[in-house]
């Protein structure tokens, strides 16, 4: 079995939960998912199976849609809804749509984002998560990211007896975009606290979520023997790269991994990106420009050689 999944995760569940069980309904271990989302967080959750395991990075490395809410007046441990309150100001009057807006607009382009306590990221060998549960605050790595548009979906609620302001947004990003940080960041260009009170991902890795299966649906497809009418093929995740298809002749050295010229391929000029190449409508390899060879593409990565 093989080919790539788009499954729907449910709240309360963590993408390994969701791979574990699919092992288990699909009767197959070779199974991975291409973007983690946070146990509280439902959506779009590519599975890749089989030989689709091996394109699992091009779909982390790809695009993403968020839909959810921020939070205006207290902020959390973990920066979302889920984490114990930190610090509040209620609100004495609501921010207009202006000035939500103007704040939304600043957070667009390439941002510098510090990663929450509550999260996978790395420091001296340890995940900042354990550090947080053991109440140890440690310095934590400036990292970018990519906003491509971050919009207010709704109109703002405010709560006076609370003293906390809410609306919708819809965001597009890419890989390693914390949204709740987003939120927080946002809160801070208006010198309130604020958390993401909400969230789902509405579509990533080229998939989206109409698309979707439930793992109920997923059995039941296993059940009917019809498993194969909802798999996507691996193609799927390599829509993005440049396609070049292979001769009888090319493909011959393309299975054996011989390196080519651009010209051998038909470039015009070397790509700065991988390209896809295709025999017979499959992709059966990545090739990349050589780093000290001029004009010459070796492979990255060999996805079917049979």
């Amino acid at each position: 079995m093989d080919g790539i999944l788009p499954l729907w995760k449910e709240r309360g569940m963590t993408s390994h939960d969701c791979v574990f069980k699919l092992r288990k309904i699909l009767h197959t271990k070779k199974i991975g998912h291409g973007g983690t989302l946070d146990p509280d967080v439902s959506g779009v959750l590519p599975i890749c199976i089989g030989k689709g395991t091996k394109v699992i990075e091009y779909m982390v490395d790809s695009g993403k849609t968020y839909e959810g809410e921020i939070t205006l007046g207290f902020s959390t441990t973990t920066e979302d809804s889920s984490g114990e309150i930190v610090e509040k100001h209620k609100l004495a009057a609501p921010f207009t749509t202006t000035e939500i807006d103007a704040a939304m607009q600043q957070m667009t382009g390439t941002i510098t984002q510090i990663p929450p306590m509550f999260s996978a990221v790395k420091v001296n060998g340890k995940r900042l998560y354990e550090y947080a549960r053991n109440g140890e605050e440690v310095e934590r790595p400036k990292r970018t990211a990519q906003i491509h548009s971050f919009e207010r979906t709704s109109e703002p609620v405010f709560d006076s007896i609370n003293g906390t302001q809410s609306w919708r947004f819809k965001v597009v990003c890419g890989k390693g975009t914390y949204v709740r940080t987003l939120s927080v960041d946002t809160g801070a260009l208006l010198e309130v606290p604020a958390h993401m009170s909400d969230l789902t991902r509405t579509a990533s890795g080229g998939l989206t979520a109409s698309q979707c299966l439930s793992l109920e649906q997923v059995a039941e497809k296993m059940a009917q023997e019809a498993i194969d009418q909802v798999l996507l093929p691996i193609e799927t995740a390599v829509t993005d790269f440049q396609r070049i298809d292979l001769s009888d002749e090319l493909y011959q050295k393309v299975k054996n991994g011989v390196r080519l010229t651009k010209n051998e391929l038909g470039l015009n000029e070397m790509p700065e990106e991988l390209v896809a190449l295709f025999y017979h409508d499959q992709v059966v390899s990545l090739y990349m420009a050589h780093p000290t060879k001029e004009n010459v593409l070796k492979p990255s990565k060999v996805l079917r050689n049979n």
